[in-house]
């Protein structure tokens, strides 16, 4: 006869609710390592999807995720023109927050280098990739937009004609894709009054200039839309993406475009690199220190748990040392109900985890790797809490059997 499961026969309504609670701690401590995992999916997605082998940017920033970068269109074509480029293409990225159905709606909006990128990439569950350079958007589940549905962002209607599973920006955003010249245009997008105004300040302006004195006709471009000024350049992108030709030296490019004074360039591992160390790895030390402190409590109050089941045995423990069980029978009786309570509560984690977890507004990722860990921790965790009901075993006295 196992005398563990007889005593968890015995007394097994509190044995179900400490295995709960266990559960529920073990399914937070779970939880914790699958949003790390989620934070670190998330942050790395665009760069390990897009496929660029070089990232170029605005001189002297970690640009465009971990920082603001801005740089000229036509850097595109000085790109190109480096030996070893196979293609360049532009990036448009940033975020806007719009109101829908009356609830905050935040998109993180992805320009597509049109039409060389159309966004063939991009893991669609439903629709198309863009079809046309305008009106058309590519929508992540996770904004709650139907395919086919219309969506007012600016001045302009998108008609979104596909839906993708899983893009997601690092701060949690769903994505939203749509050519680079509507991603500029949803950006730089202002009031109708603040144009009129613009242009008012514009005529005023010009009408102290001599050669607008001389020329009255000058004056006229003040009334046209800012992107038709001769003066005034095209609107800045994000960055540039690079894709190398097949055995290309990328530290070789990268060493050319570095020289140029008005960029700097990162590989996809860098801007990987950039990532982690930044406000990833913030998260990563306050995610782990809060899994550390909930372990410690875990195995406290298991400890707690078993040392006051082994005071609820002392005349029980007493009587079979009594009759001359040897200590080995005691101990073991401790150290399976350990066990058996913390792999029960494991697995409530595990199975409740899986249920509750596709609810959180972050993505929580259960690697393989990670259960493991944890199923390690909780096997140590049982054999160290078990040590002070063994202890308290130790000092019963036969003679308390008799009292």
């Amino acid at each position: 006869m196992n005398l563990a499961t007889k005593d968890i026969r015995h007394s097994f309504g509190r044995f179900a609710l400490t295995a709960v609670g266990i559960g529920m701690l073990l399914m937070v401590v779970m939880g914790m390592g699958g949003i790390y995992r989620g934070v670190v999916e998330d942050a790395t997605l665009l760069i390990d999807r897009a496929d660029a082998d070089l990232w170029i940017v605005q001189r002297n920033t970690r640009g465009p995720f971990a920082e603001l970068s801005r740089v000229s269109s036509t850097l595109v074509y000085r790109a190109a023109a480096v030996p070893g480029v196979l293609e360049a293409r532009e990036f448009v990225y940033h975020t806007i927050q719009r109101q829908r159905d009356g609830k905050p709606l935040r998109i993180a909006v992805l320009g597509l280098s049109w039409p060389t990128d159309k966004g063939e990439w991009l893991p669609l569950i439903a629709g198309r990739t863009l079809g046309q350079v305008h009106y058309e958007m590519i929508a992540d589940q996770q904004l709650g937009l139907a395919l086919g549905e219309r969506v007012t962002l600016g001045k302009e209607t998108y008609e979104v004609v596909g839906i993708t599973e899983n893009m997601i920006s690092s701060s949690g955003d769903g994505l939203a894709f749509f050519s680079v010249s509507d991603a500029l245009a949803i950006q730089f997008d202002t009031p109708g009054e603040a144009v009129r105004l613009e242009r008012a300040a514009r005529r005023a302006r010009g009408e102290d200039f001599e050669l607008a004195i001389r020329q009255p006709d000058v004056l006229e471009n003040a009334n046209k839309p800012a992107s038709q000024l001769p003066a005034v350049a095209k609107p800045q992108i994000s960055a540039v993406m690079i894709t190398l030709t097949p055995g290309t030296d990328p530290d070789r490019v990268a060493e050319v475009i570095s020289g140029w004074g008005d960029v700097s360039v990162y590989t996809a591992d860098g801007q990987r690199e950039l990532l982690l160390k930044g406000s990833v790895e913030r998260v990563r030390r306050q995610i782990g220190l809060f899994r550390v402190l909930l372990t410690i409590i875990a195995a406290i109050i298991m400890a707690l748990i078993l040392y006051t089941l082994t005071l609820d045995k002392i005349h029980s423990i007493a009587l079979l040392k009594l009759i001359g069980a040897p200590n080995s029978v005691v101990l073991g009786m401790i150290l399976q109900q350990a066990l058996i309570l913390g792999f029960v509560g494991f697995g409530i984690a595990y199975l409740v985890g899986r249920q509750l977890f596709p609810l959180f507004p972050r993505r929580v990722i259960l690697a393989h790797a990670d259960l493991l860990q944890l199923a390690g921790i909780v096997l140590a965790i049982s054999v160290i809490a078990s040590l002070l009901g063994i202890w308290k075993a130790m000092k019963i006295s036969p003679n308390e059997a008799l009292a």
